[in-house]
């Protein structure tokens, strides 16, 4: 047992899998399992255009809910046949370095193609030839707070990193929205200034993450357990933003690019919310 502990913690400590694009097992993206957890709810990808695989692109992914249910199904899986809707792109879903940190858990990221979410493991895959997109849950752990059942409060207008790194790559931005997200679980609410609130702001600033105090249903009950709720969500793929390259982009273009990217996902909530949301509370609204 020692010999083998030893060589794996060796193998964890050197390998650059995790900033290099992932380690993907193409039989395990495609297990009937994940079918079987994308029809539970049901999960459907709907894309409003073909992207060029010539090109390379970022995926902005919104919301980020409880924990990106859709984005795994969708983006880290087969479940919904992404690289034949996709054809002759290599799309990568990120995550949290730190992830990466946990013995056997990185091992199952890698395989499914997900790859730390750091500048430079970006910027490998986007200098890694054509055809190759990463898609980036842009809210990160602040917005999993905001995750509340028919609402999509959405912190986008402080996330710059992304729209960046697509301006200094020459990346095409394509914005990502998913109705239904938000609904698969709720959590308990956290006035400001509360004490919750105070513990999971400072759990986010000391570790990266943070840990909603969610609830969904149970196997035999509808009311309490960690049971996603069985609510249809709908991935919505928008119309790429093409983007000029600029390896030192100014604060302007930054800005100017990210309200682009803002009107495209605007757009893209308009058009589909009566149709897949017609039981909201609120529109979409940019929080933070």
């Amino acid at each position: 047992m020692w010999p083998f502990l030893l060589a794996y913690v060796t193998y964890m400590v050197f390998s650059k899998a995790p900033a290099q694009g992932g380690r993907p097992l193409n039989w395990f993206r495609r297990l009937r399992l994940w079918k079987y957890c994308a029809d539970y709810f049901p999960t459907q990808l709907v894309r409003e255009a073909e992207l060029d695989p010539s090109k390379n692109y970022i995926f902005g992914y919104h919301p980020h809910g409880i924990i990106s249910v859709g984005a795994f199904l969708n983006f880290a899986t087969e479940a919904r046949r992404v690289s034949d809707v996709f054809p002759g792109l290599n799309i990568r879903l990120l995550t949290l370095t730190n992830n990466f940190h946990v013995p056997f858990y990185r091992d199952f990221l890698l395989s499914l193609n997900i790859a730390s979410v750091s500048k430079h493991s970006i910027e490998h895959i986007l200098n890694s030839g054509p055809g190759n997109a990463c898609v980036v849950v842009v809210g990160g752990a602040t917005e999993s707070l905001y995750a509340r059942p028919k609402q999509a409060d959405l912190v986008l207008k402080r996330r710059l990193g992304f729209i960046k790194l697509a301006i200094k790559n020459g990346a095409s931005l394509v914005p990502v929205f998913t109705f239904g997200e938000n609904d698969i679980y709720d959590q308990v609410d956290s006035e400001d200034g509360s004490l919750l609130q105070d513990i999971q702001r400072k759990t986010q600033s000391y570790c990266g993450f943070t840990t909603p105090l969610f609830h969904g249903r149970g196997i035999f009950n509808y009311d309490l357990g960690l049971l996603p709720f069985r609510t249809p969500m709908v991935t919505v793929v928008g119309h790429p933003i093409n983007v000029d390259k600029n390896p030192d982009p100014s604060m302007d273009d930054i800005r100017r690019v990210q309200q682009q990217y803002m009107d495209a996902l605007q757009a893209i909530f308009d058009r589909y919310k009566d149709v897949y949301a017609k039981d909201r509370i609120t529109d979409m609204r940019f929080v933070e």
